[in-house]
């Protein structure tokens, strides 16, 4: 519906104590940043959540033979002097598109990221809002996505896998994820539910409002088998098991020569008929599977738990 039904920034800061703190909290000293809300003004590389986006790419442009590819991962792709590793050198065998995504294969989507046309993958991404205003009322970010024709190799191998110039908030992952539940159609995130009075009366009443269509309600479904085959095959492993169906995808970020990935998780639930979608981002964590997953898993079960299914 776009309500906004829990959002955190952590280190965050004690509101009532802002003005005692101010000079420490503005202090060129700090490097936390607690007055950044990292939910919605945090940019971040997507790392393989950005898959969604290539995979979606690559087949609107092989409508009839996405489902014949196939590629043979022995840990890294060789593209000339180029060289792009899968997590931790995994060497993840002979895999077809549903187990490349499933397995967050960067070998087969740097491979992908050759074979598709840089200036489509680009009116995709803006489609997707990135380079554009969001529909949301309070201080945001822009998510950035720069590949176009005139790319080099090394870029378009970087993008296909969520690394390179690209650009995102939580928020942003999170709307795009959200429309995948809703068949392709993006609501308008909003935070306020009613206004009351003293009197316990509603003086007025927000309501859910669409913003419009993403993509197609088949993209949306391809989309969301592929997400639910990341959990019941693939990296998000963590959301196995519970009383209710994930539709996701993990990712690990790289930022920074000899730091930790960010660790993302993006998805919703129940994958086959949605109520919750939710987007977690762990700076400098490691993987998304080990670490934001097992985070949205928790969050999953004490909604269910509360509110049922």
């Amino acid at each position: 519906t776009g309500k906004i039904l829990t959002m955190v920034s952590q280190p965050n800061f004690n509101a009532n104590l802002v003005d005692e703190r101010w000079a420490e909290l503005v202090s060129p000293d700090n490097t936390k940043a607690q007055l950044v809300n990292r939910a919605t003004q945090g940019l971040y590389p997507p790392g393989s959540t950005f898959k969604m986006l290539t995979v979606l790419e690559y087949m609107k442009e092989n409508p009839n033979t996405w489902q014949d590819y196939v590629y043979n991962c022995n840990g890294s792709y060789q593209n000339g002097d180029y060289t792009i590793k899968c997590y931790h050198g995994t060497a993840h065998g002979t895999q077809n598109l549903i187990q490349a995504f499933a397995n967050s294969c960067n070998g087969a989507f740097a491979e992908i990221g050759m074979q598709i046309n840089s200036e489509k993958f680009r009116a995709l991404a803006n489609q997707m809002l990135f380079n554009s205003e969001l529909p949301y009322t309070l201080p945001y970010n822009q998510s950035t996505f720069s590949l176009d024709g005139s790319s080099d190799d090394w870029e378009k191998l970087q993008t296909a896998i969520g690394q390179g110039k690209t650009q995102i908030t939580p928020l942003h992952n999170l709307m795009i994820v959200s429309a995948i539940a809703n068949g392709g159609t993006l609501m308008k995130p909003y935070m306020i539910d009613h206004v009351e009075n003293v009197g316990g009366q509603t003086v007025k009443k927000f309501l859910p409002s669409a913003y419009g269509t993403l993509m197609s309600a088949n993209d949306a479904q391809f989309l969301t088998h592929l997400m639910s085959q990341v959990v019941e095959i693939g990296t998000g492993s963590a959301m196995r098991g519970g009383s209710y169906t994930v539709a996701g995808k993990t990712g690990s970020a790289e930022f920074e020569t000899g730091k930790e990935t960010h660790s993302w998780f993006v998805g919703f639930a129940p994958a086959d008929k949605p109520k919750v979608a939710i987007c977690v981002l762990a700076e400098e964590s490691g993987s998304g599977g080990a670490v934001a997953a097992p985070i949205a898993r928790q969050v999953l079960d004490r909604y269910f738990a509360k509110y049922g299914q």
